[in-house]
Formats: C-alpha cells, structure tokens, sequence
C-alpha cells in the first residue's frame, strides 16, 4: 500500500519551567513550557498558573494562555476564550506575568 508519508515538522523545546509557589503568598505552581520551530519562532506554547486550592476544575489551572487546537485562547477558572488581540509570545509572557499578580501575594 502506497500511502502519504506525513512530513512531520519538528519543533524543539525551548523554555520548560516550574516555579512552585510558597502557600504563604498563595500556593500552586506556575509552569512555562515553549517550542520553536527550525527558524527560531515560538510557534507552540502553554503559560499556566495551577492552585487546586482556588480552583479544582480544569486541573487545578486558575489561569492559562495557549495555542493548543491551532488558536490562541485564554484559560480563567475553567472558562476558555480565544485571545483576539494576539501579537508575540512575549506579549502574552508580560500579560500572564501582570495576571497573575492577582493571586500571588
């Protein structure tokens, strides 16, 4: 059977970070992961702030931003929408670092 071989883009992780929060300003961990694609280009990421203690659905993450499902969308106490307004990975790198001041004393 001739079938299409699939051409599979590779990406390489570039940024994988967990910093766990002290539970006296807040609890929860916050986790960074980012791929690049062969040019340099961030082109698949998850930004997330995970506190079972604030919230217990979509797997304990508070807030979240990425581009899972090929859209950029936002993640807020299990409520998804899609980010409109997107420009850069760093742009949104600030927005999550400024949001998540909220919950981190």
């Amino acid at each position: 059977m001739g079938g299409r071989r699939r051409d599979k883009t590779k990406f390489r992780k570039v940024v994988s970070e967990q910093f766990p929060i002290n539970p006296k300003r807040g609890g929860g961990i916050i986790k960074i992961e980012a791929w690049e694609n062969q040019r340099g280009k961030v082109v698949k990421y998850s930004l997330a702030y995970i506190n079972n203690m604030i919230f217990s659905g979509d797997n304990g993450r508070v807030l979240g931003y990425d581009n899972a499902h090929n859209f950029h969308h936002k993640h807020y106490f299990g409520e998804i929408s899609e980010v409109d307004d997107f420009t850069s990975y760093q742009d949104l790198v600030e927005r999550f670092e400024r949001k998540i001041k909220e919950f981190i004393k």
